[in-house]
């Protein structure tokens, strides 16, 4: 909401039984406590989880934590919202309610009991699958019920593929402990079946495997396991398949690349990844990934850039070059050093790429990030690209650079 209390500036007040007591701002979702005080859910719940007992205001003791919805209240500041539209003023949503923790258990019954009917199964994951989406806490409510354990069982046991594929859809939404993680990795069987499901019709089932995939492999501390997990025939195929889908699904691009990342970790397989097509689905889709996927593109194209398959590969690519000069200073630190350490591991192997480097203007964005507050790591990995280029600079290109305010640079 703070985006729409900037117009109080201009003469709007909350009035003061709408703002929490605790946060003193709009209530979003009034909930009621046993000393029939109201505040807003997320304030009281802070409240309580930092271990106080007593009510904020009263000071009485609260002898029952439950949390009643205030549904009068939080209707007449929809109106009062509403009414206050033309300063800018933005109608708070209906919150949905938290899922009931006995509603949760008796889903999680009848989804794991293999007495039930497929149909009932089904409709059970559906619905928690539903409830985990809805917030955070209906997703911490369910993952206390071990549910992963259970999810797991019907994702590669089931004699019903809705069934588990369903399961898989509400397993991509947890994490996997380290052991878990484990059971998938070092069971050949288990990743030839989430490999299979790479290429299913459904785009869902392809992205929800290469989620658990990338959970698998990520949460794997054994390098022997991940390398047996990389080293599964069409699993770059897969994985760089959801990668190249459109725009329109960006949780494809998004699951596509956290996976690829994960699985260039292992650098003896990495060949596998440049033959499978990584190069053009990285540069192709790297101008349209945001911040945290745009982070772990750079990191994978890093990698890849330190094989000399990949490096020729990335060489030939004529957007690879330019566009790394483009965004190196573009969306963070993390993004700079990754694509610092790429433009150096090209330029070092090619002298073409050095004179595509020159042309796109790295020059000046070099000498710009050695000054700026950046990592340490990605300022040597510039000073390094800075002594490699020096004999391919353009003579016009500055007078003389030793008269260019960098101090910093040095050699290195």
């Amino acid at each position: 909401m703070r985006g729409s209390l900037e117009p109080l500036d201009v003469g709007v007040q909350i009035p003061y039984y709408f703002r929490c007591p605790i946060s003193l701002e709009l209530m979003r979702d009034p909930v009621t406590v046993c000393t029939g005080q109201t505040y807003d859910r997320a304030s009281i719940e802070s409240w309580v989880a930092t271990g106080n007992t007593t009510c904020p205001v009263t000071r009485a003791p609260l002898t029952d934590f439950t949390l009643i919805p205030n549904h009068t209240l939080r209707r007449l500041i929809q109106d009062w919202c509403v009414a206050n539209r033309s300063f800018g003023i933005e109608r708070i949503p209906t919150p949905k309610q938290p899922a009931d923790p006995a509603l949760v258990r008796s889903l999680l019954h009848q989804a794991s009991s293999a007495s039930a009917l497929p149909a009932s199964r089904l409709s059970a994951l559906r619905r928690l699958r539903a409830l985990a989406r809805d917030s955070d806490k209906n997703r911490a409510l369910i993952s206390a019920n071990n549910v992963s354990e259970l999810l797991l069982s019907v994702v590669f046991h089931s004699d019903s593929a809705d069934l588990s594929h369903e399961a898989l859809a509400l397993l991509a939404l947890f994490q996997l402990s380290e052991p878990q993680c484990a059971l998938v990795a070092s069971d050949p069987d288990r990743v030839s079946y989430l490999v299979s499901l790479l290429s299913h019709s459904s785009v869902d089932v392809r992205v929800n495997s290469a989620a658990v995939i990338e959970m698998a492999v990520s949460g794997t501390r054994s390098p022997e396991l991940r390398s047996q997990v990389s080293n599964a025939e069409g699993i770059f195929e897969g994985v760089i398949g959801i990668l190249n889908y459109p725009l329109a699904y960006p949780r494809a691009s998004k699951i596509g690349v956290k996976a690829l990342f994960a699985l260039c970790l292992v650098k003896q397989h990495r060949q596998r990844a440049v033959t499978a097509g990584a190069v053009d689905a990285l540069v192709d889709g790297l101008a349209d990934f945001e911040k945290c996927d745009a982070e772990r593109a750079l990191a994978t194209v890093e990698l890849l850039c330190r094989i000399p398959s990949g490096c020729e590969a990335f060489s030939a690519h004529a957007l690879t070059v330019p566009l790394l000069v483009k965004i190196i200073l573009k969306i963070s630190d993390r993004a700079t050093e990754y694509a610092a350490g790429a433009l150096l591991s090209l330029c070092s192997a090619s002298d073409q790429a050095q004179r595509d480097a020159v042309v796109a203007g790295v020059l000046t964005q070099l000498l710009l990030l050695v000054q700026s507050d950046c990592t340490d790591r990605a300022k040597r990995k510039a000073q390094m690209l800075l002594k490699l280029l020096r004999d391919s600079w353009p003579e016009d290109s500055i007078g003389n650079s030793d008269d260019f305010g960098c101090s910093d640079v040095v050699a290195f």
